[in-house]
């Protein structure tokens, strides 16, 4: 979900990098679910998170949509995000000890949380979020280490590169595409990438990347 800004206004105005420490340490958020509730549709999932919940669950797509995902248009293109209900529209992951459970396969906007991504030139960096996180003192932390996720690296590449994929789509909506060229590439995507099982998960970013280069291929 892009989002124009002040980057000054809402960070501490540095720019991290994985080997960077940054004031992210939350005591294991003990005693608070704060950031797991009224966040709307905002919780956007990438293929990865969605095959990673998927798996989790043992649970289709389609399956996760019946009562844990939701579809929403995104700068122009329908993606999935993680449901909210109840009273307190709390993500439906969150336990009644408000905890995650499904913690090990987090999306990747909660497990970077409260960092967030700044997309620059092919790439992008991380910044802190100042006002979004409710706990007080936090401590410092190795940004890798936070992060929590295997091969990091091809991880970052692949943010990236599903980042900037989009924005391609997005850019050609919002300069005035049709309405027909949106929902074709929505359902493209959609088919592509969340409703098509990725056959071997251990090759995810080489198979997903492929996906993208044919679609690039088939529509201009």
């Amino acid at each position: 979900m892009l989002r124009e800004c002040d980057l000054n206004e809402i960070s501490d105005g540095k720019k991290y990098s994985l080997n960077d420490m940054a004031k992210v340490g939350c005591d294991d958020c003990k005693g608070c679910s704060a950031c797991c509730k009224g966040m709307g549709s905002s919780i956007v999932l990438d293929p990865l998170d969605a095959m990673r919940i998927g798996e989790a669950l043992d649970l289709s797509f389609e399956e996760l949509l019946v009562n844990h995902l939701e579809l929403n248009v995104v700068d122009g293109i329908i993606l999935p995000n993680l449901k909210m209900s109840g009273q307190d529209e709390a993500c439906v992951f969150l336990n009644e000890e408000g905890r995650c459970s499904i913690h090990p396969a987090r999306p990747s906007i909660c497990r970077i949380f409260p960092l967030g991504r700044i997309y620059e030139d092919g790439a992008f960096s991380y910044f802190l979020q100042v006002n979004e996180c409710k706990k007080a003192n936090r401590t410092k932390c190795k940004v890798s280490k936070w992060i929590d996720t295997p091969n990091l690296r091809e991880n970052q590449k692949y943010v990236a590169e599903w980042h900037f994929f989009l924005k391609e789509y997005q850019d050609r909506i919002r300069a005035g595409a049709s309405q027909e060229y949106a929902k074709q590439i929505s359902m493209m995507i959609l088919n592509a990438f969340f409703l098509t099982p990725f056959t071997e998960p251990s090759d995810f970013y080489e198979e997903c990347k492929k996906r993208m280069e044919l679609m690039r291929a088939e529509i201009k």
